[in-house]
């Protein structure tokens, strides 16, 4: 079986994320959606929308994102909408916060593990084809956040977010936090929810991992650790299960000294696990060549 190409570039630049995009077969086209990370209210770490500008403008994409199922900044669209401003999204970029009113868009998971179903914002159905821009660190549940994390948690709406949180047990924010299952089943859930979204655009999708302010906490933290790994580079793939499995490779073998705390985080949540069952599952492969970019 070939091996994934997972392309790769050590200067963080906003030109950069345009140089590595193009070196992938697939091209986005039609109305493109640009999912990523706008970051919680008081968040230091996430990438600011002057790094991603070139890109969204390259591909003449819009920004998409959805509330979330915990209390901040962003969890309600008012809010939400709100904080976008703040920082700076708007001043940029078309934005459309998917699940900003209902019904949600029901994504089916027939083979699914765990959920046999996904809840998005129903604003996806208006975009032929989607970029996964992601910020890879770690992240409080699911131990690490990458492709797989924006794929599943970030694409849902906040029901839906709440639904695979609790391995398809609730879809609302205040029964989030009685319903928390096993760990492994929650990893799974997520594992699912991202093949929805695979299967949903086929091969109208692409990902583009970003290694800068490596912290042990995600976006969605207010008050998230200061990077623990020095920033690591630029990786763009067709393969969400590859990348993800790249950027962990990448921070282990860094020799960075923050290196061991990141795994502390990665390894007490069991949060490779996600890259396991989205292999097994068929989403893409943990074997790839790295392509390196001059």
């Amino acid at each position: 079986m070939e091996k994934s190409k997972v392309y790769f570039i050590k200067e963080i630049t906003p030109e950069n994320i345009v140089k590595i995009y193009e070196k992938l077969e697939t091209k986005l086209e039609g109305k493109v959606a640009v999912k990523l990370h706008s970051g919680e209210k008081g968040n230091q770490n996430f990438i600011r929308p002057e790094m991603v500008k070139n890109m969204v403008e390259h591909v003449n994409g819009t920004v998409v994102e959805c509330n979330t199922a915990y209390e901040g900044a962003r969890n309600s669209t008012e809010k939400h909408k709100k904080l976008l401003e703040e920082h700076g999204w708007n001043k940029y970029f078309n934005v459309d916060l998917l699940d900003a009113e209902g019904p949600d868009m029901v994504l089916p998971i027939p083979n699914g593990r765990i959920i046999k179903e996904n809840y998005v914002g129903k604003n996806l159905a208006n975009y032929d084809s989607m970029l996964v821009l992601s910020h890879f660190k770690g992240h409080a549940m699911g131990g690490y956040g990458g492709a797989l994390k924006q794929l599943s948690i970030g694409c849902s709406s906040s029901d839906g977010k709440t639904w695979i949180h609790t391995a398809g047990k609730a879809k609302h924010q205040e029964e989030l936090w009685d319903n928390l299952p096993e760990q492994d089943k929650f990893l799974e859930a997520m594992a699912d929810a991202a093949s929805s979204v695979v299967d949903y655009f086929k091969d109208k999708i692409v990902f583009i991992n970003i290694m800068k302010n490596i912290s042990v906490d995600c976006d969605c933290a207010s008050n998230a650790e200061a990077p623990c790994v020095k920033d690591i580079g630029i990786l763009a793939s067709t393969d969400p299960v590859a990348i993800d499995q790249a950027c962990i490779d990448l921070v282990k073998n860094s020799g960075d000294p923050g290196t061991e705390h990141f795994f502390e985080r990665v390894n007490s949540r069991h949060g490779t696990h996600t890259i396991d069952v989205a292999e097994e599952i068929g989403i893409g492969s943990k074997e790839y060549d790295l392509i390196n970019i001059d």
